[in-house]
């Protein structure tokens, strides 16, 4: 969907990587790696989103660092249009009101290092879930999607352990109780 309106593969990849999740940061070089493409080309956009106020760079030693400008004006309206590109809106707004006491849901794996990836991966933390809501849920989600979508579900407690561990890093917040 989105490849139709912006056609530069690796300017998808890099809003992926910087806006769908806003704390996410990156040097050149390691994009380089992660996107399989070469620097040039990556140096060229990140040059032209930096200029229009929507990276922000950082030197780090001998690196420029790059993070998403969570205070630029269009940095929610990117986010939500990455996250229906993904179909991460779908998921929440058919889980939140039937699935139990939720409390909140995590995005993790690849998509929340800001990789695009075929495999979505969620962390549904509550208690007394409907484990086989979900998991019913889940398949029609994935045919609709075209993704495989894995999920853990995790009581607040555990959470909370393991946001103490280096995973804590690897999740990034979709959604929250009020």
């Amino acid at each position: 969907m989105i490849e139709s309106i912006i056609t530069s593969k690796t300017r998808i990849k890099i809003l992926l990587k910087f806006f769908l999740n806003g704390d996410n940061t990156a040097y050149l070089r390691s994009l380089e790696s992660d996107f399989g493409e070469s620097t040039n080309a990556i140096r060229h956009e990140l040059n032209r989103f930096e200029k229009a106020g929507l990276l922000i760079a950082e030197q780090k030693g001998n690196k420029k660092v790059y993070r998403a400008n969570k205070n630029h004006p269009l940095f929610k309206d990117i986010n939500s249009i990455l996250i229906k590109h993904v179909g991460l809106d779908k998921i929440i707004n058919k889980v939140i009101n039937k699935l139990g006491q939720l409390d909140s849901v995590y995005l993790g794996g690849e998509l929340a290092k800001g990789n695009d990836s075929k495999i979505i991966d969620l962390w549904f933390v509550g208690d007394k879930l409907d484990k086989n809501y979900l998991f019913s849920l889940m398949e029609k989600v994935e045919k609709l999607l075209d993704r495989k979508v894995r999920y853990l579900i995790v009581s607040p407690e555990e959470l909370k352990d393991i946001l103490k561990t280096k995973l804590k890093n690897e999740l990034f917040l979709l959604w929250k109780k009020e």
